[in-house]
């Protein structure tokens, strides 16, 4: 991976989906305090969704909805302020990080 980001830097190639590791933006943006480390265990008596396993363009839409302001129901106002701290290219790459966890 490290070789490919390499040689399209060297091109000039923009690839900021494929640079950012979502993993590392699911802990440093906090999703995992409260949708659990592993993506699967929520808060304790809270009613955030389990995100492993979700479809990436789904999560992805979800997530833009959150931060525009589109969607405004249920829980999606805990998440408002986080989601203006995360950009599209990063919220594309914790959609596609979600999407693979089992």
């Amino acid at each position: 991976m490290k070789k490919v980001l390499l040689i399209a830097a060297a091109l000039g190639v923009s690839t900021p989906a494929l640079a950012l590791d979502g993993a590392k933006l699911y802990q440093d943006k906090t999703c995992w305090s409260c949708h659990g480390k592993d993506a699967k265990t929520p808060l304790k008596g809270m009613p955030y969704p389990k995100l492993a396993g979700q479809n990436a363009s789904y999560a992805e839409a979800q997530m833009k909805d959150i931060k525009s302001g589109a969607r405004n129901n249920g829980q999606s106002a805990a998440m408002k302020g986080v989601m203006g701290l995360v950009s599209d290219e990063e919220i594309k790459a914790i959609a596609e990080y979600l999407s693979k966890l089992k």
